[in-house]
């Protein structure tokens, strides 16, 4: 394992510890507090929906479900951490910090999408932009090792000739930090889901120079997790789950402004910023796992290929399509 994984890992479990302390949940016999994890990126807005509008409890109560509880992750490893801690039960998160948490032992599937595409390599304002190359000697801040964007970038540089260890620093960082960092002047660029590059480009500090979907067409990026005690002892309530995630993805794409009204109250990020987000990402809402598989594989190769993980991992060991498919029949 690479060093700097390892002590990413290491941090990452700290915070799942200091987590835990605030968890009321437990591993043993029928859930009824549900424990749910997730990120606060327009990505994941269907979550934010349904706990704004009640759907999650009102969907969740005729199966035993007394509470719904969410808790924000800055990014998909530390979440991943908890889910490995048993300390949430449904995540919205990244497929690849998913790969490297299954990678690592996690008993858990996918069990439908949440979006694809939607990140953005910004720079600075100054820092002038043709191709890959001019990116050489500059400083990116990014998701941790194993997250989207990390593998995303790593692997569109190797691909345009660029040695993502020598020829570009990538630094890890948290939406919050590599946001402040650039406006700062203290990196010249970031490669971040949005809302971040519209708030970056709002403030004057960077514009978007390659969009994620431009790196990889179609790619997966967010999902839906179920934790496997769930799905072998309350496959009912992931079914719901499911239903319920449909519900308020279906919901946002035909009403996007009351969904950003609801991610700017769940969040706190300014409206405005949140609506030049929704019209100028390239990503899609969709709650369909079918569109994704092949993506996700590629995230499995290419992580087993950066020294992410190391097994192999097939669709069997990551999906499990059948609630997506119990939810639409």
């Amino acid at each position: 394992m690479r060093p700097i994984i390892a002590i990413l890992l290491a941090v990452a479990l700290v915070a799942a510890f200091t987590f835990v302390s605030g968890c009321t949940g437990t591993d043993t016999g029928t859930v009824t507090d549900l424990r749910i994890g997730y990120q606060p990126s327009t990505h994941q807005t269907a979550h934010m929906t349904a706990m704004e509008k009640g759907w999650w409890q009102e969907d969740l109560a005729p199966l035993g479900i007394t509470k719904v509880t969410d808790y924000s992750f800055p990014t998909g490893p530390p979440e991943m951490q908890a889910m490995l801690g048993r300390n949430i039960d449904i995540a919205y998160v990244g497929s690849a910090p998913f790969i490297s948490a299954l990678a690592s032992g996690l008993d858990a599937k996918i069990v439908a999408a949440v979006q694809t595409q939607g990140s953005d390599l910004v720079l600075r304002p100054e820092i002038p932009y043709t191709s890959p190359q001019d990116l050489k000697g500059l400083t990116i801040g990014t998701f941790p090792p194993g997250s989207i964007q990390d593998t995303l970038l790593r692997n569109w540089l190797q691909e345009n000739g660029l040695d993502p260890e020598k020829d570009v620093t990538i630094k890890p960082m948290g939406p919050g930090d590599a946001t402040t960092a650039i406006i700062a002047d203290q990196i010249d660029g970031v490669f971040l889901p949005h809302p971040a590059p519209a708030v970056i480009a709002s403030k004057g500090a960077g514009r978007t120079v390659v969009a994620s979907g431009e790196m990889a067409p179609n790619h997966a990026c967010c999902v839906l997790v179920a934790s496997g005690k769930l799905i072998r002892e309350q496959p009912e309530l992931v079914e719901q789950v499911v239903k319920t995630h449909i519900r308020a993805t279906e919901y946002n794409i035909e009403h996007p402004d009351e969904a950003a009204t609801i991610y700017s109250k769940k969040t706190g990020q300014d409206i405005a910023d949140v609506q030049k987000s929704f019209k100028e990402w390239d990503g899609t809402w969709t709650a369909d796992p079918n569109l994704i598989v092949g993506s996700v594989e590629d995230y499995a190769r290419i992580q087993y290929e950066l020294g992410y993980i190391n097994k192999h991992l097939t669709k069997d060991d990551i999906f499990d399509l059948s609630f997506y498919e119990k939810a639409r029949a």
